[in-house]
């Protein structure tokens, strides 16, 4: 067996090849006809154009964990996997290689560019299969779906139609998130707010009569030129002389009125607010009120448009210098404040968003949040874990606004909605209208994420009736991160109760961001971004794997280093070599062979307590997502008890004359193993299938081998609790020779003093591996016994052992030594204490340079006295 595993661990020679082999055996393919209980993941999809980043290498290792491990315990596990057309995304990679040859999308039309987008989705998808590959994830390909294929799209035309029968789908003229990039629509949680230095720049405009002026302040001075009117408190005192008298837009030299609104803080400023309702939200809903018009001053690319006048052409930006130029220069502008202010800049183009009267489709989102805060608070809800961003998402839908959802792009869903040639009549339906000679179909494509809401059902076949859907709906569990609930989960919850009536998941665990060392969050401005293909290519995908699964607890941020990374490679390869010892030692072994029924010393009873215990507390931690915790319970069984204590003492039996118990000893290193690769298997799938291969087993594959359960007749408290004793008792050897620098190599005389009967009994009977691992010249056991003279001691439950210092040092030579060392560190303490006493030092030296000087005279102070201490020990021995 061990001729076919490698001296070295390797993990790119291992991980070689294995997991065609597992897509080949349909090992992870879901399988209905076997009765068993089904367990439900969909993929979050990744946008098909992007490479997969350390994200998403956590968020798929964390649900291939939970697929992998129900799949062993007995589930009929299915992990759907695919992609998302990534709408904004995806056109902008097109329009891009279009650009570069000299071409746009409105050369090539519609069916033309959408044929090139087809073939970049084929292209990039491709890449995508290969991460997931690298990864290890263990998905069920024969079920794989894309946002645009049929299926899917039937069911988005599907939820299209049914919302816009019930009036929750609606086209209205309104504001908007307006990203001039990319030329479309954005919803407010595609809109990142930053903090960005700018200013107030305040106005005087003109009373029409002549009488005066009023005064306002704008951030946005540009958007002066489609104001229609300037709106005061109707309490005011200021101004109540004023509200209905009209006012002169300077430059435009439109007359626009004072209007009263509650909606003005006369707190704030000079009380009045200029109103421009095409381009300001709260300025829209005032002009609603008041029967303002409408005047829009831009283009889409964020130009100023023929209502700018003499400014017409300009980038907004450059429309703002010259307007504050010229309002100077005409004596209406008197002062420009600096202010830090939130501006909205769009996440896909990193453009400054602009709020934008436009014609769009909107989802009405009261009727649908206030369902999905019902059945969240009557307890048919789903559950956070951990449970706090439960109240990040009731925030969020309770105080939703409605959903913009249509984008003016190219490809997508493109709305299934007709308008009538000549009447404009507007037609929504699953097709064209029957005389579609007639009609022309709306050209703008659906939000991206109106169709990714509907995933955890649309993937398994709805709205038809089918198996899959019956069986694997509702999913089980989400993975997910925090910085996605508004986008995503809170968009599924509320499609899936109101078109299938259930919740669409049962769990969603919720995880952080992956940051640098630091604490930053990786960005390509910063460079600090990795790879995860690179890492898995450095230390394999095992390591990249367990490190990301058990470096954070839920809803945490993770830190990422390769310093971390390579101290996992280095447990890898722990296992790999104490694995390589056992499967030397148990050559030609069979499964049937393993036999646990007979004698067993108080190492082998041990080693299977603790498996129980780990099997006990993984299955546990697990099922409430503690993977931090499981991997602290697997490290510390496999490297602690498993590596560093039982394989050393069954070096024993194996290497001794004893065959039962050298029979006794091989079996339990397979059985040990055999479940330890189990349990280890979810997270580092690569390395537990090749040794448990080369383990004597049962099965195929590890993928499908049962996950380990405890077997109460292999726990044994008592030989467990001698186990310890003698651990404590090697410990405590240990530690004495390490403090008087005494070598393992160097025979000295050890006596162990027992409290009872019982103690002294179970060290008589283990003395072999009390002798083998503390060397002693001659061991005494007994039960009260007298501490030599001149001796080390050290206290164990239930018992005191103790080391004659003559036989493990020279007393008198290691006084001369430590005395020298007094000295060194007495003129050490001298010297700094000495120029610390110096007021003039003090003073004009840097604060750090005397923090420092301070820093060394505690650490000399320490050092003097602890070897001053030991000084006085020997004396009095």
């Amino acid at each position: 067996m061990t001729e076919q595993m490698s001296t070295k661990y390797d993990p790119q020679s291992i991980e070689k090849g294995r997991y065609d082999w597992w897509v080949e055996q349909k090992f992870f393919e879901a399988k209905p006809e076997s009765g068993k209980t089904p367990y439900t993941i969909v993929i979050p999809p990744p946008n098909v154009t992007g490479r997969l980043h350390l994200g998403h290498a956590w968020d798929t290792t964390l649900q291939d964990i939970l697929t992998r491990m129900k799949r062993m315990q007995g589930f009929d596990a299915l992990w759907l996997p695919g992609m998302d057309h990534a709408g904004i995304a995806t056109q902008a990679k097109v329009e891009g290689k279009l650009k570069e040859e000299g071409r746009s999308r409105y050369d090539l039309g519609r069916e033309a560019f959408l044929q090139e987008s087809w073939k970049w989705k084929d292209q990039y998808a491709g890449h995508i299969r290969e991460q997931w590959a690298k990864l290890g994830l263990g998905l069920d390909y024969s079920r794989e779906r894309f946002t645009l294929d049929d299926g899917l799209s039937k069911a988005v035309r599907e939820v299209f139609v049914k919302l816009y029968e019930k009036k929750l789908i609606y086209r209205g003229k309104y504001i908007i998130n307006w990203d001039p990039n990319t030329k479309t629509a954005i919803s407010d949680i595609e809109v990142i707010h930053k903090d960005v230095k700018g200013a107030f720049y305040h106005m005087r405009y003109p009373l029409a009569d002549g009488s005066g002026h009023i005064e306002i302040a704008t951030t946005r001075p540009e958007t002066m030129l489609g104001d229609t009117a300037v709106a005061v408190h109707p309490k005011d005192e200021r101004y109540q002389h004023l509200i209905g008298k009209k006012v002169i837009l300077p430059i435009i030299g439109r007359e626009i009125e004072i209007v009263a609104d509650d909606y003005v803080d006369r707190e704030f400023g000079s009380g009045a607010v200029k109103i421009t309702p095409a381009h300001d939200p709260n300025d829209f809903e005032i002009g609603n009120r008041h029967n303002l018009e409408r005047v829009l001053v831009m283009h889409e690319d964020g130009s100023m448009n023929e209502n700018a006048g003499k400014y017409e052409g300009l980038d907004r930006f450059e429309c703002r210098k010259q307007i504050v130029k010229d309002l100077q220069d005409m004596d209406v502008l008197f002062e420009i404040e600096e202010h830090m202010h939130s501006v909205g800049h769009s996440e896909r183009s990193g453009a400054v968003v602009e709020p934008y009267l436009s014609t769009q489709w909107f989802v009405d989102m009261q009727p649908l949040a206030a369902a999905s805060v019902e059945a969240q608070k009557n307890g048919d809800g789903v559950h956070f874990v951990p449970d706090r961003f439960e109240k990040t998402y009731l925030h969020w839908m309770e105080n939703i606004r409605d959903w913009c959802i249509s984008r003016q792009l190219w490809w997508g869903h493109q709305i299934p909605a007709w308008y009538h040639n000549e009447t404009n009549e507007i037609y929504v339906g699953h097709e064209a209208p029957a005389d579609a000679e007639n009609w022309t179909q709306d050209e703008d494509v659906l939000d991206t994420w109106f169709s990714s809401a509907l995933w955890p059902f649309s993937t398994l076949g709805w709205p038809e009736e089918n198996e899959d859907l019956s069986r694997y709906y509702p999913t089980d569990a989400l993975v997910t991160g925090y910085d996605i609930i508004n986008f995503w989960v809170s968009r599924m919850i509320f499609q899936a109760l109101e078109f299938t009536g259930e919740k669409p998941f049962k769990d969603v665990l919720i995880h952080g961001l992956v940051r640098d060392a630091e604490g930053r969050k990786m960005s390509k401005s910063l460079g600090n971004g990795v790879d995860p293909m690179d890492v898995i290519s450095q230390y394999g995908a095992d390591s990249l794997r367990y490190f990301l699964a058990t470096a954070s607890s839920p809803g945490q941020d993770l830190r990422y280093s390769n310093d971390k990374v390579e101290s996992v490679w280095n447990f890898a390869n722990k296992i790999w070599n104490a694995s390589r010892f056992a499967l030397m030692n148990m050559e030609g072994m069979t499964y049937d062979q393993i036999d646990l029924s007979g004698k067993k010393s108080v190492a082998d009873s041990w080693i299977l307590t603790r498996l129980n215990e780990t099997i006990e507390q993984v299955t546990e931690l697990a099922e409430r997502y503690e993977f931090g915790e499981v991997g602290r319970s697997l490290y510390n069984f496999i490297w602690d008890d498993f590596c560093d204590w039982y394989i050393e003492m069954a070096k024993l039996p194996l290497y001794g004359e004893d065959e039962n118990a050298k029979k006794m000893t091989r079996s339990v290193l397979a059985y040990v193993l055999d479940n330890t690769m189990r349990l280890l298997h979810p997270f580092m799938p690569f390395i537990t299938e090749e040794i448990w291969q080369n383990l004597p087993h049962e099965g195929e594959s590890i993928t499908i081998a049962a996950w380990p359960t405890v077997d109460d007749s292999l726990t044994n408290q008592s030989q467990s609790s001698s186990m310890k004793l003698l651990m404590d008792v090697i410990r405590s050897v240990r530690t004495i020779r390490a403090e008087v620098q005494s070598p393992m190599s160097k025979k000295v005389p050890l006596t162990i003093s027992a409290k009872d009967a019982n103690t002294h009994a179970v060290l008589e009977a283990n003395a072999a591996y009390i002798e083998r691992f503390c060397n002693p010249e001659t061991l005494t056991i007994g039960e009260n016994l007298v501490a030599p003279e001149k001796s080390m001691s050290a206290v164990v439950s239930g018992a005191e052992l103790f080391m004659p210092l003559e036989g493990l040092i020279d007393i008198d030579a290691e006084l001369a030594r430590l005395n020298k060392e007094l000295e060194k560190w007495a003129k050490e303490v001298k010297l700094v204490s000495s120029k610390l006493s110096n007021e003039r030092f003090v003073s004009k030296a840097p604060e750090a340079v005397v923090a420092e000087e301070r820093a060394k005279q505690a650490d000399y102070l320490e050092k003097h006295a602890t070897v001053e201490k030991r000084i006085e020990e020997l004396k009095n021995l």
